[in-house]
């Protein structure tokens, strides 16, 4: 009788002490043992990777599903297809733009309705704060939502408005819980008329919006003592507001995103709509800066705003920047998007297993994700570190492939995953999280 249901071995093993030679031993969808590469383990299935890299899966906590309410633009299937074929193994799934969005007990149940039995990763919530929902809080969190999502601007739909600073500090003080923010200053953004020429559209937004914001955050958290993370960080004058921050103690955290640490401003060609997002991706002295803050810490995780919609929502014929959509879908794409970027830069498979896995998975509380050890959930990844690839839409899983990336060659390609030890390939098999364990 074998000892175990799988092994896995690999040369180019991530551990949270480094890469090495090991070999991952898995009973009933837990990593049982870690091992020496060569070491004799028993099990009905054995994987022999040689120097292909294991990781393991990486955590995306910044993923828009849309489902249910608007569908066309993204659903479970489509999106956690696309997380499983780029090594993504849990995402949390953001209050909106689902219909009705996930600012109620009813409407989180109404999500994991449409979830179940679709989800080829494992799937957790976010809950929304918006104005007049300050009672519904405390009862979303118990329900197990892992946090709440707040604006600060326009956030594009009219069912989730925004919260002023004031109702951003009620909301703060309504529960203990994390609070996510979409940072910018609504009195800092220009206006913008219909234009295809991408400097317009980036002047509208400048980085003043986020750092105004960004302090009104830390003030609010500073005044409460609530944890606050900065969603999809943009602006690098905002890192030393950052930094400062949590050199005072105040509880705050921050993410960047493939975006803003691959394309820069000078490259987007005016009319090319599938650059647009909400920050903006900014130049290629803000990309630099943006790195140095994560190689220092300050910033401490990325992820891949994952935000489609139908291509009709892009404006692809009239290219004006102020009618598309803001939102990049990269959830595919996130690992090798990266990986090109960080071995250019010095970086280590370790470096960006931290910052797309462990790391996103502290935030989100979940213990048993984001890390190769003994006990964790057998989440694993098969990542060819040298291969390269060039982006093809027709290959993108996710519902609507839009993509700024289109023809681009990248460096890296997922060759396969595991979910609990099992391939995510087959039947799905995600479970739907809460941080208590599963609803």
């Amino acid at each position: 009788m074998s000892d175990f249901d799988l092994v896995v071995r690999s040369r180019r093993t991530i551990t949270p002490d480094g890469e090495r030679p090991a070999a991952i031993a898995v009973r009933d969808g837990r990593i049982a043992e870690i091992a020496a590469y060569d070491a004799p383990l028993s099990a009905v299935r054995e994987e022999d990777l040689g120097r292909l890299a294991l990781l393991p899966g990486l955590v995306d906590t910044h993923v828009h599903v849309n489902e249910p309410g608007r569908t066309e633009w993204e659903g479970f299937a489509s999106a956690t297809r696309a997380a499983a074929a780029g090594g993504v193994t849990t995402i949390i799934d953001m209050p909106l733009n689902s219909l009705p969005p996930t600012t109620t007990v009813d409407a989180l149940e109404l999500k994991r309705k449409a979830a179940a039995g679709q989800a080829r990763v494992d799937v957790g919530f976010w809950g929304g704060a918006v104005p007049g929902n300050l009672a519904d809080l405390p009862p979303l969190h118990r329900a197990g939502v892992f946090g709440f999502k707040a604006f600060l601007i326009d956030s594009g739909v009219p069912e989730f408005p925004p919260l002023s600073p004031a109702e951003l500090t009620d909301a703060f003080r309504a529960v203990d819980a994390l609070f996510l923010v979409h940072a910018e200053d609504p009195e800092s953004i220009l206006a913008h008329d219909s234009s295809a020429r991408y400097a317009d559209f980036v002047a509208s937004r400048p980085r003043a919006a986020e750092n105004t914001a960004i302090a009104r955050v830390v003030a609010a958290a500073r005044k409460t003592g609530a944890r606050a993370h900065i969603l999809h960080l943009s602006s690098s004058e905002a890192v030393p507001l950052i930094a400062a921050a949590k050199a005072e103690g105040i509880r705050i955290t921050a993410e960047t995103c493939p975006h803003y640490l691959s394309l820069v401003a000078e490259d987007v060609p005016d009319g090319a709509t599938q650059f647009k997002c909400c920050p903006p991706i900014r130049d290629a002295a803000n990309r630099d800066a943006l790195w140095a803050a994560l190689a220092d810490g300050v910033i401490d995780l990325i992820v891949s705003d994952h935000s489609p919609c139908t291509p009709e929502l892009k404006h692809a014929e009239t290219g004006d920047f102020a009618a598309a959509w803001g939102g990049i879908a990269s959830l595919q794409l996130g690992l090798p998007i990266i990986w090109t970027q960080a071995v250019a830069r010095g970086h280590s498979l370790s470096d960006v297993v931290r910052w797309m896995s462990a790391n996103p998975a502290a935030l989100a509380g979940l213990t048993a994700k984001g890390h190769l050890t003994a006990g964790a959930d057998a989440d694993l990844v098969v990542f060819d570190p040298e291969a390269r690839q060039r982006v093809d839409r027709a290959r993108l899983q996710h519902r609507n492939p839009v993509s700024p990336y289109h023809d681009k060659t990248l460096t890296g390609v997922v060759l396969g995953s595991w979910l609990r030890g099992v391939p995510t390939v087959g039947e799905p098999a995600g479970r739907l999280l809460t941080p208590g364990g599963v609803a």
